[in-house]
């Protein structure tokens, strides 16, 4: 009896277990989506394709430091928006793109 009860508690951790990890890796299927980011390094514009529509979108640009160096709130229409980039310095920027149906990060060159 005391061999059973070992047994079945070793096979439902390891039953957890896999089943914990499969729960992981559909979710991270879920979040991971298709984005297009053009054009890539960028002078004054950068748009971003594959969004879903929100009415509300906080868009934070940050620099390699991770300061935000650009933070407003969008409404993302037809998929896409277009994000100004004009006034920021050459470098290296990563575009976080947060609504209530996803989060996106892209990374972008400005030259």
């Amino acid at each position: 009896m005391r061999l059973y009860l070992i047994l079945t508690t070793i096979f439902l951790c390891i039953y957890f277990n896999i089943n914990a990890q499969q729960n992981k890796e559909e979710r991270t299927q879920k979040i991971t989506q298709t984005i297009k980011v053009f054009p890539n390094p960028a002078t004054n514009v950068v748009n971003i394709l594959g969004l879903h529509n929100s009415s509300n979108a906080n868009i934070k640009v940050l620099d390699t430091y991770g300061n935000i160096v650009l933070k407003h709130s969008w409404q993302i229409k037809n998929n896409a928006i277009n994000i100004p980039v004009s006034s920021l310095a050459s470098g290296v920027y990563i575009i976080i793109i947060h609504s209530n149906k996803e989060q996106v990060q892209a990374k972008i060159f400005k030259k």
